[in-house]
């Protein structure tokens, strides 16, 4: 067997089968580059899933995380330690908010969302005890903790795992009527992906997202902007939610907040909403470590130019008029998505996602599929253009044979 045909035989043998990823294995990677275990080199279009917005081995990045490694890496949040409060201090800032809630997983940052929501709601809204409701859409993706697939709509991702969490309520997204009719007096807050990653690269009609603002403002819910895939740079603005001039009550931040060095996720929100938590309430042994908060302020820093951004705009309006020419010819039924971020619906005649991801490999482009026909393209945002073109003469290649 070869070197990469032995490496996939061990791990299958070993590892639980919660993945099924493309049968290559990565031993390196630069920029927007991988090269595999027998010196092959694959254009990287998936980013892990924006985990890699500033690309692989960033040296801005890698650089902070080897001084602070030569410094401190663990504390747990029994002491202070000096990177912390400016990185709660800056992230405050660039969200403008006031508090930071540091955990370290998407996952971890989505559950700390609800606690706080519903926490919120009985001491500061005055819900009744135990009956906060929280408003979530169809065809969400925030997480796999039990209590988020408790609200989830995916069969894969919730069979097989009750009994299930109670409190939530699951309506259409991007459908304002549903929503208004699901809140009520106990409902704390409303849930949402600003775009929805997983599903597809769904972005909700124009007008959905302040029509959400005006109803929660109005009605004393929390809207908490899911933006652990779609922010800090993704769609060509630090948010999502910008795009559409909403700030929502509280943002959910992940993934590339630790620049595809180390894990790091965080609440963000104002001090009234994260003002409920009191010591002992919630925490994270890792949570806000000083690893993490160094890598994190770097982030932070390269942000606030606002030169990847701006990047992630230029090159995304350039994907997405290409990607638009494909549609209509036979081969691509619809394209979606904003900045460097991108779902394509493939005709079921050129085959299902997953078979167009395995020929894209083969000719050294890396892409994930995803509901059966769908492709997702979410290069990291340092990718060139001529980098992006050639990722995309081999997606027309690959859709014309």
């Amino acid at each position: 067997m070869s070197v990469t045909e032995t490496s996939i035989a061990a791990a299958e043998a070993h590892s639980a089968h919660n993945y099924h990823p493309l049968p290559v294995v990565v031993a390196s990677a630069d920029g927007a580059w991988m090269t595999d275990v027998e010196g092959r080199r694959f254009l990287d279009m998936l980013a892990g899933y924006s985990a890699l917005n500033f690309g692989h081995g960033n040296r801005r990045l890698i650089e902070a995380a080897k001084a602070q490694l030569e410094q401190l890496t663990l504390t747990s949040r029994a002491f202070h330690h000096d990177r912390f409060a400016a990185f709660c201090t800056q992230l405050a800032e660039l969200c403008g908010m006031e508090m930071v809630l540091p955990m370290n997983t998407g996952a971890e940052a989505v559950e700390t969302a609800v606690k706080t929501a519903r926490k919120w709601g009985y001491r500061t809204k005055g819900v009744p005890d135990g009956r906060a409701k929280i408003v979530v859409a169809e065809n969400n993706f925030h997480g796999r903790t039990t209590t988020i697939i408790s609200f989830s709509t995916d069969p894969e991702a919730r069979a097989d795992y009750g009994p299930y969490t109670p409190g939530f309520e699951v309506v259409p997204y991007g459908d304002p009527a549903a929503l208004e009719a699901a809140v009520d007096e106990d409902t704390v807050a409303v849930l949402l992906e600003p775009i929805q990653g997983e599903a597809g690269v769904l972005v909700p009609p124009a007008g959905y997202l302040p029509g959400v603002r005006e109803l929660t403002r109005a009605r004393n819910v929390l809207f908490i902007a899911d933006e652990i895939q779609s922010g800090l740079g993704r769609t060509g603005r630090t948010f999502a939610c910008e795009h559409e001039h909403v700030v929502p009550d509280v943002y959910i931040l992940g993934k590339a907040l630790g620049g595809g060095v180390v894990p790091v996720s965080a609440v963000v929100s104002s001090a009234e909403v994260l003002g409920v938590f009191q010591p002992g309430e919630h925490g994270s042994t890792f949570g806000g470590n000083p690893l993490a908060c160094a890598v994190a302020l770097e982030v932070i820093a390269m942000l606030r130019t606002g030169e990847f951004q701006q990047r992630a705009a230029e090159l995304g309006d350039h994907l997405h008029r290409e990607l638009g020419l494909l549609v209509g010819g036979g081969s691509v039924e619809a394209v979606r998505g904003r900045g460097l971020w991108a779902g394509v619906d493939v005709a079921p005649a050129r085959g299902t996602g997953r078979e167009i991801s395995e020929k894209l490999m083969d000719r050294g482009v890396l892409v994930k599929d995803t509901h059966g026909s769908t492709i997702r393209l979410a290069p990291p945002l340092v990718i060139s253009k001529e980098d992006l073109d050639w990722g995309l003469d081999q997606l027309r290649t690959v859709l014309s044979t």
